[in-house]
């Protein structure tokens, strides 16, 4: 069962969220970066046929992604476990489920945003966001915690 947040619930989490987030957008460019450098290598070998294998590249660069995977995951489920979404790790999103007039929807935060301003429907995403007005606020709930 899904844990539901009034605005001031999940603003409350907000700072250890913020450095989760920064934690996991920071170890989601590294891993990217690995897996650049391997297709790099592996189009190179392809180019040159097969010739000349960079393998101690490849290896480390593999070995870069083995050792960040687990880091990110732990980052991305300790968030999960206040009952957050981690939506993109390229952006930090995070949604906060949310009741607004009887109906499941998330509030919705991206690193760098000072407060939760805006929400979706479960089914609009970041582009669907509205602004969290007095209307919005009278009209949702969280849980009692």
């Amino acid at each position: 069962m899904p844990r539901y947040f009034t605005r001031e619930q999940a603003e409350g989490l907000l700072p250890v969220v913020q450095e989760a987030m920064r934690q996991a957008v920071s170890l989601k460019a590294l891993l990217d970066e690995a897996a650049a450098e391997v297709r790099a290598e592996t189009t190179r070998i392809m180019m040159a046929g097969g010739a000349v294998v960079r393998a101690e590249a490849v290896a480390s660069a593999r070995n870069r992604a083995q050792s960040l995977t687990p880091r990110l995951q732990d980052i991305v489920e300790s968030v999960q476990r206040h009952g957050c979404i981690v939506k993109d790790l390229d952006e930090g999103l995070v949604d906060f489920p949310t009741l607004y007039r009887g109906q499941e929807v998330y509030l919705c935060w991206k690193s760098g945003e000072p407060r939760i301003e805006f929400w979706h429907s479960m089914d609009e995403g970041f582009p669907g966001r509205k602004a969290v007005d007095d209307d919005f606020l009278q009209h949702h709930t969280g849980e009692n915690r």
